[in-house]
């Protein structure tokens, strides 16, 4: 099995991250090197800009500030991490990535996405995810699972914006069909599961492992 790259996407409270753990799971049961990293953070310097970016503290934060932390944090991932990992053959599977810049910053905050794209392509050394899936579910129930416990600042954004975040994503699925895969994210964790394991089973890649993972 060689090398992939595999992010994740959706609005708050999509459930892409407890998706994320079950596939690496998954992987980690069919002894399959796989490395698990996150937007912001997994670096030092990615860890340190996620605790500015989310502390809901930061209220009055701009957002072409907000969009270059994102993209600081990106750069020194991809390079410390990411390409190391894929160089080696590893399976990386990354919560979040520039897709959530131009969903959020994009879209969300209403910023030039050809800046924005720019950015992207320049924090990633125009590294491209070989599939993302991307998990939409209704902004508001997505919220209302995200908040149960409390809203960090992007959470604590409005509904409008939220929403403008959701629509964002499924642009660029519409806009890449071959790369961003969505996932209904609607219903139980178990059913999601099994929409996921349809997903990736139909991917070269990961087609062994998801063979029997129903």
């Amino acid at each position: 099995m060689s090398g992939a790259f595999v992010t994740f996407e959706g609005v708050e409270g999509s459930g892409k991250s407890t998706q994320l753990a079950r596939v690496a799971q998954l992987l980690d049961a069919a002894v399959i090197d796989t490395l698990v990293v996150r937007e912001p953070g997994h670096t030092a310097v990615g860890e340190g800009v996620r605790a500015i970016l989310l502390d809901p503290a930061g209220g009055g934060m701009e957002p072409i500030a907000e969009l270059m932390l994102f993209e600081a944090a990106r750069a020194q991932l991809v390079i410390e991490v990411i390409r190391p990992a894929l160089a080696a053959g590893r399976i990386v599977l990354c919560d979040r990535y520039a897709d959530s810049t131009t969903a959020y910053q994009g879209y969300g905050r209403g910023l030039d996405l050809e800046l924005v794209e720019g950015l992207n392509a320049a924090s990633t050394g125009g590294l491209v995810p070989d599939v993302t899936l991307l998990f939409d579910i209704d902004a508001d129930a997505g919220l209302a699972r995200a908040t149960a416990g409390g809203a960090d600042r992007i959470e604590g954004e409005g509904h409008a914006f939220h929403e403008r975040v959701r629509q964002g994503y499924l642009r660029i699925a519409r806009a890449e069909p071959d790369r961003v895969r969505v996932v209904d994210a609607s219903g139980s964790v178990e059913e999601v599961w099994e929409r996921v394991a349809d997903v990736l089973a139909s991917v070269p890649v990961f087609a062994g492992a998801f063979g029997t993972a129903r």
